[in-house]
């Protein structure tokens, strides 16, 4: 699956235990559509990961339009009134930066 947007945040770095990190970063995508003859506009914001490499994230900034290629997951979890739920997230296997990024040389 691939979806083209732009990065709404840097992207960011969390450890997952000592010897394994994992890039974050969040990608609006958006869609146009005519309703009842007007044309209209509607976003998504989709949750990514990239596992492969920790060292992409530095330019990985705000405002950048990238292709990314990967699938989706859904992550189970239970909220604190115990009523279980679901959050999906694009897993991230290739990147293509299609803008430069503001923070690299």
């Amino acid at each position: 699956m691939e979806i083209t947007g732009r990065l709404v945040a840097d992207a960011t770095v969390r450890a997952v235990n000592e010897d394994k990190k994992v890039t974050g970063f969040r990608v609006a995508v958006n869609r146009t559509y005519q309703s009842q003859g007007e044309r209209k506009e509607e976003t998504a914001f989709i949750e990514c990961t990239y596992w492969r490499t920790d060292a992409i994230a530095p330019y990985l900034t705000k405002g950048m339009l990238v292709q990314l290629s990967g699938f989706m997951t859904a992550q189970p979890w239970v909220s604190r009134d115990g009523e279980p739920m679901a959050s999906l997230q694009f897993r991230t296997e290739q990147i293509q930066m299609l803008t430069k990024s503001a923070k690299a040389n």
